[in-house]
């Protein structure tokens, strides 16, 4: 993957600078003004992140930490961290022992618009198209924002990420990784399926769910809400999994380009117990402090998926792609900015 194209001043500066070797000047990111959702802020902290993952082809390795660019990572993190903050509503504080009662009634609570019912019913193929490129975003690199957490824990919680994130990488056989079985996905609707190949396609609110993952990944006093965020995937995986491979069916898909979500229906059943139960359950009774930020970063999660959802479903309702082209055009910015739905 190569950076991308920029999408307003904060890409361009920081664009320009990774083009170059690394070096100590500081980087001034000017983000004031600028909404924490707008995409160029997002596609900023995205490369920023993407450093710590596959990096990309034209940029230095030793960017990764180089202290100029993580102070003006900093800087863009708290913004999205306030953002989060003012547009989730940090859930009630429980007893370590009420932790899987409260995920599961933050996951009963969850209103937002049921994307899965529009792919298995209505969505035309050219749709679906769509929301797998959004999702490539993503699961092309499925499990390794949670994987941060690993050295994190201990004991129980650790034993409990290790089984999901074992089945998550396919027991070590790499045809059965769920992050292959998704470029099979993306083989069989005649989609590039290298990594990062849409990226100059997707809005800033597809580029803000895995920003939150690797911000709660990347930092350790985040390690509850990462807990709590992949509680919350888990969760809310095996319907909506069922759904989308009907909706693929539908749409002519054969059993090899289904696969991602058939093994999601099944493996996800099992990983929602362990990780509501054994992860954040056991982490709570281990770490008392931690259960607020257990809840927060399911709550996080819910969030930004909903938003996502109606951001999607609003384009397509109005007979509009729910992508950018593939050069951001002018009014990409103020529209997708407007519909991260009030992340300012």
């Amino acid at each position: 993957m190569r950076l991308p194209a920029a999408r307003g001043p904060v890409t361009a500066t920081l664009f320009e600078r990774l083009a170059g070797p690394p070096d100590d000047r500081p980087l001034p990111l000017d983000v004031t003004g600028a909404a924490p959702a707008d995409p160029d802020v997002q596609l900023a902290l995205f490369a920023c992140y993407e450093l710590h993952y596959r990096g990309f082809e034209d940029v230095d390795d030793r960017w990764e930490w180089q202290p100029s660019l993580l102070a003006a990572r900093a800087a863009l993190e708290r913004r999205f961290e306030a953002a989060l903050a003012r547009a989730v509503p940090r859930p009630p504080l429980v007893e370590p022992q009420g932790v899987r009662r409260a995920l599961n009634e933050l996951v009963a609570a969850d209103d937002g618009p049921s994307l899965s019912e529009y792919l298995a019913r209505r969505a035309d193929r050219g749709q679906f198209r769509e929301f797998v490129i959004h999702r490539s975003i993503y699961q092309l690199k499925e499990a390794d924002p949670h994987t941060w957490a690993i050295p994190r824990l201990a004991g129980g919680p650790k034993a409990a990420l290790v089984e999901i994130q074992a089945d998550e990488y396919g027991g070590g056989r790499r045809e059965r990784m769920h992050s292959e079985l998704f470029r099979a996905t993306m083989r069989g609707l005649g989609l590039d399926d290298s990594y990062g190949a849409y990226l100059d396609r997707v809005p800033g609110i597809t580029l803000a769910i895995s920003n939150a993952m690797s911000l709660f990944g990347l930092h350790r006093r985040r390690r509850g809400a990462l807990a709590g965020h992949l509680a919350a995937l888990e969760m809310t995986s095996s319907l909506p999994n069922r759904r989308y491979a009907a909706g693929l069916r539908r749409l002519g898909g054969d059993a090899g380009a289904a696969r991602f979500y058939d093994e999601h229906v099944q493996a996800d059943a099992v990983h929602e117990q362990i990780a509501a139960h054994d992860l954040c359950g056991g982490l709570a009774a281990a770490e008392p402090s931690l259960a607020g930020d257990i809840l927060f970063g399911a709550a996080c999660a819910l969030e930004l998926e909903r938003r996502w959802a109606a951001y999607v479903l609003a384009r397509w309702e109005r007979g509009r792609s729910s992508l950018l082209e593939t050069a951001p055009p002018a009014d990409a910015r103020q529209e997708s900015t407007g519909q991260v739905v009030g992340l300012r």
